[in-house]
């Protein structure tokens, strides 16, 4: 098949997987006012079993991303599949909040592989003309995932019980992976980047460079530092609105459970569908105008973003919840469509799954704790004002970037381009 062509199905199949690592992981948000019901829990224990997943998720993810630049990566991607599935499929033997916290840790560790394999292999196929489209495109799944996890997730939870809404979605994702396993090839390290440079030098295998070395070239990039810490900030408002919202809607406006986890999803992720895309398009035009262009679409989005996090919770009627959700969504996705195609501008080639690991680390760590410090904060202030104030998490989020784009861009991406020995 051509290869201008199969690069695009690529991040078809990738999208596919995606859906299914994002609606796996959202589903249980929707089942609170269920999982509440049954085993007596607290809202700090709910917040909990959403911060279990993020922080496993992140303490693996640096190691995940050394393998990546090590290992093959559709094994990584389709192995990540078929282990998080199965941890889903089981989660259902729960008896207890301390049962439920294990599985989510086990999937947290099971997932931690697949975002920088799937990265990596994208960045592999699609040079600098088009890898912010296709990760702003490949991006869109996990809204739909985040959108479907969360309405299939209440909607079979409402009617068969919360048990087969996790056999359901686990399942749904080992049938996938069993489709797509003759379908995915393994793409040549650095293809697309070596194509870019118009070189016929021959693609270099897979790095060797010790960890501690990686993690130091990475951390000694103060663009690459500040891109994380972004994201830290970004991701804990997300995680906010994600683990939430469905409850926050259930609770104040009386709604199924299926309906308040379809309307905490659908606005926000269609709307973000449509930012991504749009994101990735604007950072792809602006990157070849100047060096921080990708981070500029970046901190407009989180600037502008903001005020409708504070009025997520301070909306009085559904009506306004959609409208905000929506604003909301759509700056997210131009965010979210540059957050690796950004940061592996500044790194070298060699060890950018290293570099989507300790950006998954800093999100999944620091914004991991989102759900149980909202959780902590809506006992004692009430949820309305605990989502309302994550707003100011998103302002420190874009003065992060702001510094990034006017202090540091044009050295840190001329740095990325030298070779391993001279850093």
């Amino acid at each position: 098949m051509n290869r201008s062509r199969y690069k695009w199905y690529v991040v078809g199949m990738l999208w596919l997987i995606s859906f299914f690592d994002f609606a796996d992981r959202q589903g249980v948000f929707s089942l609170f006012p269920l999982l509440e019901k049954e085993m007596r829990l607290t809202p700090v224990q709910l917040g909990l079993l959403g911060s279990a997943f993020a922080w496993l998720y992140g303490l693996g993810a640096p190691f995940a991303g050394y393998a990546v630049d090590r290992i093959r990566r559709k094994p990584a991607v389709l192995g990540g599949l078929y282990a998080w599935s199965v941890v889903t499929i089981f989660t259902p033997i729960s008896r207890s909040f301390h049962h439920l916290f294990a599985f989510m840790a086990a999937e947290g560790i099971a997932e931690t592989i697949y975002v920088p394999s799937a990265m990596s292999m994208i960045s592999d196929y699609h040079g600098k003309a088009t890898r912010s489209r296709a990760m702003g495109i490949h991006q869109t799944s996990v809204y739909a995932g985040t959108i479907g996890g969360g309405f299939l997730a209440g909607l079979v939870g409402e009617n068969y019980g919360w048990r087969w809404s996790f056999i359901m979605l686990g399942g749904l994702g080992l049938i996938v992976g069993l489709i797509l396993l003759g379908l995915l090839r393994e793409p040549e390290r650095g293809a697309a980047d070596w194509a870019d440079d118009c070189t016929h030098a021959q693609t270099p295998a897979a790095d060797r460079t010790p960890f501690v070395t990686s993690g130091k070239l990475i951390l000694g990039t103060p663009s690459a530092v500040l891109l994380m810490g972004a994201f830290l900030c970004a991701n804990f408002v997300a995680l906010v609105l994600l683990s939430w919202m469905p409850k926050f809607l259930y609770d104040k406006f009386h709604m199924s459970l299926a309906m308040a986890g379809l309307s905490a999803t659908l606005f926000a992720q269609v709307a973000s569908m449509v930012g991504s895309p749009l994101g990735g398009w604007l950072a792809d035009g602006l990157r070849r105008r100047f060096a921080g262009g990708r981070v500029l679409v970046q901190a407009i989005a989180l600037f502008c973003g903001a005020p409708f996090v504070f009025l997520c919770g301070r909306a009085r009627s559904v009506g306004l919840v959609v409208v905000t959700l929506t604003l909301w969504g759509l700056l997210k996705g131009l965010y979210d469509a540059n957050i690796f195609a950004s940061v592996f501008d500044v790194v070298p080639l060699s060890v950018r799954g290293t570099t989507a690991g300790f950006m998954n680390m800093m999100g999944w760590l620091g914004g991991g704790a989102a759900p149980v410090v909202v959780g902590f904060m809506a006992q004692r202030i009430g949820a309305s004002r605990a989502i309302s104030l994550s707003s100011l998490v998103y302002v420190a989020a874009g003065l992060l970037l702001t510094v990034s784009l006017t202090m540091f861009p044009r050295h840190d991406i001329a740095h990325a381009t030298l070779p391993m020995a001279s850093h």
